[in-house]
């Protein structure tokens, strides 16, 4: 079984790779098992965005603020 730090890895590997529907599967899997993570949210909201999907991104960007208002890396 994959970790969700693994899960993260790829995902982010993904992402600077350009590749952001894998990116963006791994951000998911990871949130099966940690999704109250706000890091990892801004993550999958990257992907979104990155796939033209910002609906999608902008729900994923407030539910991390939600989690953690002082969160500096969501944008």
């Amino acid at each position: 079984m994959t970790s969700v730090n693994e899960l993260i890895g790829l995902g982010k590997k993904y992402l600077t790779e350009g590749k952001f529907v894998d990116a963006l599967d791994y951000f998911e899997k990871a949130l099966i098992h940690d999704s109250n993570n706000p890091d990892l949210l801004n993550l999958k909201a990257s992907a979104l965005r990155s796939l033209g999907r910002y609906d999608e991104a902008l729900e994923c960007y407030n539910k991390s603020l939600e989690l953690d208002p002082r969160d500096k890396e969501s944008s």
